[in-house]
């Protein structure tokens, strides 16, 4: 029975490509959670700020809002397996570059904010190719949702590892040796992506202007407010809650009095907690209600973020801070599922760009919101606010999420549309 189960869980792995890809990515997404923890832990330390640690997020998410639509755009028309060796690489060079800065020791905050903004561009051209691409890598069309979970695991068994192998580099060698580690963490999935034997690209035969390309995509989505609605919610939890990381490191350093490795301790709870999300998210089984789920999730993420605002004593915090983990890998997983399963396959890249801008629009100013809130008065009561958001986002979704009715995504494509 545990071995059927298993098989049902896992059953993505069958299609060789996305072993590969899913290979890879495990390896680079450790190597990119460690920059994240150390980049946030650096600017902390050097400023002092709330507010900075927003503005560090702001200038990073902020490129990838003004340009996801087009990278959608460029995801539709072009080679996505292309799309993603030159963003993966271009990210390799952004994390050696950041590496030199700091392992020299002549560096000022805003060069570190600049690199940010360089890995923000990147991002507005990776993610709207790299999440259709997985419906190319998996040869059972029926294994894709179970790819789609099996992806978020991948990325929280990373958010788990990576920011405690994080914190202990930091305290014992620095910032500039977990900058290295990511960089070098690019090549397993550089390599996974060139050992993949896919279809050729058959580029589509009539191509409109970019912006005609936009239009039609937001008419797309006027026409279908099932998606919409999703679309419209991740960008409340973006803007209201979503945010939260901005205050770990003032947790971690002010109201717990601790160090890097406290901070590597938080920030690997939430990710257990996201790896139990995954998990929950990959066994469900087929038929699910997703909006139900996407719902209750983000019930679970405000009830953590109450409880943890609240925490005075760090090994009481720990386990809030898994179930704020748990319940915030869902609605980023399940919206993402949701919309890769029911939008049509040749709108899928222009799709997946507005819930990218979603995130990466309103995230940003998010953080910035909630790094100036925190400065002005504390990082326990803007979580607690947050937390609050949550719920009432929940409240006022609730009656025009579970009302609608999946969307069948046509199966035909336009003549020369790319197949997937």
């Amino acid at each position: 029975m545990k071995n059927k189960r298993a098989q049902h869980t896992f059953r993505a792995f069958r299609s060789r490509n996305y072993a590969l890809f899913f290979t890879g990515q495990s390896v680079s997404q450790i190597g990119t959670w460690m920059q994240r923890t150390a980049v946030n832990w650096v600017i902390y330390s050097l400023t002092h700020s709330a507010f900075m640690l927003g503005l560090a997020i702001f200038a990073q998410q902020f490129p990838s809002f003004l340009l996801s639509l087009y990278g959608g755009i460029v995801s539709d028309r072009h080679s996505r397996y292309k799309i993603l060796l030159i963003t993966q690489t271009a990210s390799m060079i952004q994390a050696i570059l950041l590496a030199i800065l700091i392992l020299t020791g002549h560096y000022i905050i805003w060069e570190i904010l600049a690199l940010g903004a360089v890995l923000g561009v990147v991002n507005a051209f990776d993610v709207p190719a790299r999440q259709p691409m997985v419906h190319e890598m998996v040869s059972e069309k029926e294994d894709i949702p179970n790819a789609l979970a099996l992806n978020s695991a991948m990325v929280n068994i990373a958010r788990l590892i990576g920011p405690a192998l994080s914190g202990i580099v930091l305290q014992t060698w620095g910032a500039g040796i977990c900058f290295s580690l990511n960089a070098l963490s690019f090549v397993a999935v550089i390599t996974s992506l060139l050992l993949m034997k896919l279809p050729k690209f058959a580029p589509a035969t009539v191509k409109k202007k970019a912006l005609a390309e936009l239009v039609e995509g937001y008419e797309y989505l006027k026409q279908t407010p099932a998606i919409a609605n999703i679309i419209l919610l991740s960008v409340a939890l973006s803007l209201f809650i979503l945010p939260y990381d901005t205050v770990i490191p003032v947790f971690a350093k002010v109201v717990f009095n601790g160090n890097a490795r406290t901070y590597g301790y938080i920030s690997s709870c939430m990710g257990l907690g996201a790896i139990g999300g995954s998990l929950f998210f990959a066994s469900l089984k087929k038929g699910a209600n997703l909006r139900k789920v996407l719902l209750l999730s983000v019930v679970i993420l405000a009830v953590g973020l109450i409880l943890f605002s609240h925490a005075s004593y760090l090994p009481v915090a720990l386990p809030f801070a898994v179930i704020i983990g748990f319940g915030s890998l869902l609605p980023v997983s399940v919206s993402i599922t949701t919309i890769q399963l029911e939008a049509a396959p040749h709108m899928r890249g222009r799709v997946m760009s507005f819930i990218a801008l979603s995130y990466f629009g309103m995230l940003p100013l998010g953080s910035l919101l909630v790094g100036t809130v925190s400065q002005k008065t504390s990082a326990p009561l803007t979580m607690l606010c947050q937390g609050i958001a949550g719920l009432i986002i929940v409240a006022l979704s609730y009656k025009i999420l579970t009302k609608e009715t999946a969307v069948k995504p046509t199966t035909e494509e336009p003549v020369g549309a790319e197949k997937i």
